[in-house]
């Protein structure tokens, strides 16, 4: 499982299905953060069912497009963190609280009654059934949701100090990155998007929990920042509010997007040491990018990353992307990385 110059990944999500779960719903509203089952089109006995059919086709869409970190395409999940988050003791699963999502509208979310902590395992057999249809020359890597950005989706009435909530969610998550690697990820990814939306917050606790949540974890972990899915947040800024800080963690990839808000790349070298996971797709529009266009979006990077420290990817999830669309996109990704790579030959 030898990787090539600018290997390609998701960064997590792929389109799910249309027979699978109600997409124009779905994109009608934020992500969900607490369970919202009636988003599903297949009867609940035939759920487990339709989910593995589903990420059967995702991972065949990924290897058919070229890349070679596979994930799971997120198909068993309503959004990226809710069906972690909401597997937890201590979470009122009958009375959600109410937070402020990122844009600043309020939405559903966990209540939090009692002290976090993981009862099971969530996403080991997610980890193992990848593994089992994956091709054996790919790698694999699945995605938890990092714990500042699960505090923050969060209304807290039992804590009384976020720091505390924070670190409560880390340990849950440590204990989940510990399994996914003993049963068979390669690449374990931490999607913290709140970082960047709520930097203050991160700075005076933020790395704190997410240094817990590696805490004796052995394994590639990689960490997702980025400025909200582009189907819903459509103003993008010049560049990060938060993105030295992680120069100092212990995550070993940190994912961040450049395409839509056109990122100055010079700010890459300020996070030394790390493989730089490259978002080169523009996710605000549905133009499937030629494979030169990326191919020009990675030259961006050469002059402030190693070449052995970058791996491409699209800027964020492809959850919102009609089906068409992220194949194309994705496909045209895998053929740019390979003209650069071909040309550094």
């Amino acid at each position: 499982m030898t990787l090539p110059l600018f290997p390609t990944s998701l960064v997590g999500s792929y389109a799910q299905p249309e027979w699978l779960i109600d997409r124009e719903k779905l994109a009608g509203r934020f992500p969900p953060r607490t369970r919202q089952k009636e988003l599903w089109r297949i009867p609940e006995q035939w759920l487990d069912q339709a989910w593995d059919d589903a990420t059967i086709m995702a991972i065949a869409e990924q290897e058919r497009a070229g890349l070679d970190i596979i994930t799971d395409g997120e198909m068993r999940r309503e959004s990226y963190s809710n069906r972690f988050a909401t597997a937890l003791d201590g979470v009122d699963m009958d009375n959600h609280g109410t937070a402020l999502d990122r844009s600043g509208e309020p939405v559903p979310v966990p209540r939090v009654i009692g002290d976090i902590k993981r009862r099971h395992a969530v996403q080991v057999r997610d980890v193992q059934f990848l593994r089992e249809h994956a091709s054996p020359d790919k790698k694999i890597k699945i995605t938890v949701p990092g714990p500042f950005t699960m505090s923050q989706q969060a209304q807290d009435d039992y804590y009384g100090d976020p720091e505390a909530l924070a670190v409560a969610y880390a340990g849950a998550v440590n204990e989940e990155i510990k399994d996914l690697f003993a049963a068979g990820a390669d690449v374990v990814q931490l999607d913290e998007p709140y970082m960047q939306a709520r930097p203050e917050k991160a700075r005076q606790f933020g790395l704190k929990a997410l240094a817990r949540a590696l805490e004796g974890v052995e394994g590639t972990t990689a960490l997702h920042i980025c400025f909200g899915y582009a189907h819903l947040i459509h103003e993008r800024p010049e560049g990060y509010s938060f993105l030295p800080e992680l120069g100092a963690s212990g995550v070993k990839q940190i994912s961040i997007e450049t395409a839509q808000s056109n990122l100055d790349t010079a700010v890459l070298e300020t996070l030394p040491g790390k493989t730089i996971i490259l978002g080169v797709l523009d996710l605000s529009s549905h133009e499937v990018e030629t494979p030169e266009t990326v191919a020009a979006r990675i030259r961006r990077a050469l002059p402030h990353v190693p070449t052995e420290k970058i791996i491409i990817a699209p800027d964020c999830g492809l959850k919102y992307l009609p089906r068409e669309v992220a194949f194309g996109k994705m496909k045209a990704m895998a053929d740019g990385a390979r003209i650069v790579s071909a040309e550094l030959a």
